[in-house]
């Protein structure tokens, strides 16, 4: 005599393996077809560029495209220095700032009284944090901005022409002016700043 067999749910032991199987079926394909498991090649080293030209933000809002830095450094002080001037702009002053309690720090002053640029960079207690840094400088229509991604300010200086102020890192803050003939040239001169990290 045989003996009689139930199905006792072989059916549903069935359906749910099957759905495992394709599962791991497609965790596996998604895990091959992502490159997991390759051996990595080594990048290919391209050739740096002379200056990068990252986007920045016109005095308007728009987008502007900073121009490639020129093979001469304009050096404000020690620490500090542009590696981007519009074209025919010689130092005509610069040195050290006045001596405060607790600031140093130095100026430069590059051009004409009609077409100039002016940096001035300051370390010490006013370069605390951005509030206090921005309060020392004024700007009158004043709209926030980044410089290289540090908070900055940027609008007219009071006695004309365009400033755009920031906080390079705690204790250093930095501001630059430019004369209206070169308005359009003072957020690729503020991107070009060059300073050591660490004070």
């Amino acid at each position: 005599m045989i003996p009689e067999v139930r199905d006792g749910g072989r059916g549903w032991r069935a359906a749910v393996a099957m759905v495992a199987f394709g599962a791991t079926g497609l965790i596996i394909y998604a895990l091959f077809s992502s490159g997991y498991g390759r051996i990595a090649r080594p990048a290919e080293k391209a050739p740096l560029p002379l200056a990068v030209a990252p986007l920045e933000t016109r005095l308007d809002g728009s987008p502007a495209e900073v121009r490639p830095a020129s093979a001469a450094l304009a050096v404000v002080s020690d620490d500090f220095w542009l590696t981007y001037l519009p074209a025919g702009l010689d130092r005509s002053g610069g040195g050290a700032i006045e001596p405060e309690p607790g600031v140093e720090g130095g100026w430069a002053r590059f051009g004409t009284a009609g077409r100039f640029v002016e940096a001035q960079v300051e370390h010490g207690i006013v370069a605390a944090d951005w509030q206090s840094y921005r309060s020392r400088v004024t700007v009158l229509d004043a709209r926030d901005t980044t410089v290289r991604g540090r908070p900055a300010a940027v609008g007219r200086h009071p006695n004309g022409g365009r400033v755009i102020v920031w906080l390079e890192r705690t204790g250093t803050g930095a501001w630059i002016r430019v004369s209206e003939p070169l308005s359009g040239e003072l957020v690729a001169v503020a991107a070009s700043v060059k300073a050591p990290v660490g004070d």
